[in-house]
């Protein structure tokens, strides 16, 4: 009724009498404004999300997420390939060739999707396996710290790392053995039961359900933990203890922050240190994880175990396969998740001042 008597005013002085005839009859609706009680909520609740993501641990929860999605999907293809790798031994070789041939031969048989063969899986489980990782490596800090904001030493760090991993993995595990097979599955090994011709393969579901129901239930799904805390920890650990330490070293003096490109190095560095010393856990998860595969299971009885049989067998040389590729791919892998990690929460934490 207000925005009709305000038009009318615009018009000539016959339509006065009108309007004071409508005017003088009883309205049958209830006055309203439309902005009242509206808006204010919808501000008030825009404001709480905020402040709650301004939080630096929330933070650190969202940019671990991005920056786990961003890095994956960057390098799907080595890290494919490197899986592919790990996971041959003697008399199973069909991927033992150069990088770039190993590469062609995944395009050629399985065409682009082959590169991406898991991906959506991993990424699946990288969002909340990298937003649990920097969220609660965010959570220890705080208990770790002398004094609040205080800077940690290389030791704190370390431990704060290592909890950090140890919590994603335990939380996510079960995608990743799911995202091991199915980035073995389409691979041209002699040893896998060839599909029937047309038939389409198991996807993540399906995958899980069949590990479940066929290989021992909910403990099926954990196959490979121990071998995988134990790289896990060590791993995260060295990670955020390089990172942090580089990044410091790489600050220029009177800056809070170095910039995006040394950032970059910090991270490459920071990952390539980490993945090299802990790199043979990687390999007995993957060996771990399909174990009881058909026609592709190493049946090792422990951890201790694989050791012995993959240095007897494949000389130390096996508790490496696949570090080329994984080296290659480490660089823009973790320099790429820092550097998203570090702009996405630096943005997150903004929004408390906008």
């Amino acid at each position: 009724m207000s925005l009709d008597r305000q038009q009318a005013t615009r018009h000539d002085g016959s339509n006065i009498q009108d309007k004071t005839a409508l005017s003088n009859i009883p309205s049958q609706l209830p006055p309203s404004n439309p902005t009242e009680g509206t808006f204010p909520a919808k501000n008030s609740l825009l404001n709480g999300a905020r402040t709650a993501a301004a939080e630096p641990v929330v933070a650190a929860f969202l940019a671990g997420g991005v920056a786990g999605a961003v890095s994956r999907t960057i390098v799907s293809p080595l890290e494919r390939l490197k899986i592919l790798l790990q996971i041959q031994s003697v008399g199973r070789e069909e991927y033992r060739l150069s990088i770039w041939q190993a590469l062609k031969k995944i395009g050629k048989e399985e065409g682009w999707r082959g590169f991406l063969r898991g991906n959506g899986t991993n990424c699946i489980r990288i969002i909340p396996y990298s937003a649990v990782q920097f969220g609660s490596y965010n959570f220890y800090k705080r208990f770790a710290e002398p004094s609040p904001n205080a800077d940690l030493t290389p030791i704190r760090r370390l431990l704060c790392g290592g909890a950090a991993g140890i919590t994603s993995v335990i939380i996510t595990y079960p995608l990743d053995i799911v995202r091991t097979r199915l980035s073995i599955q389409s691979a041209s090994f002699a040893a896998l039961k060839q599909e029937a011709a047309g038939e389409k393969l198991p996807g993540m579901y399906t995958t899980m359900v069949l590990i479940y129901k066929n290989e021992g239930g909910f403990f099926a799904l954990y196959r490979g933990i121990v071998p995988t805390v134990a790289g896990v920890a060590p791993y995260v650990g060295l990670n955020f203890m390089t990172y942090e330490s580089v990044r410091t070293y790489l600050t220029p003096e009177g800056e809070a922050t170095p910039g995006p490109l040394r950032k970059l190095l910090a991270g490459a560095i920071s990952g390539a240190v980490a993945q090299t010393c802990t790199y043979p856990f990687d390999v007995l998860r993957r060996r771990f994880q399909i174990n009881t595969m058909s026609n592709m299971g190493y049946q090792y009885t422990s951890v201790f175990d694989a050791v012995r049989v993959i240095v007897a067998n494949e000389g130390m040389r096996g508790l490496f396969k696949g570090i080329a590729p994984n080296l290659l791919k480490v660089a823009p892998s973790m320099a790429s998740s820092w550097l998203s990690f570090e702009l996405t929460r630096d943005f997150f934490i903004g929004l408390k001042d906008r």
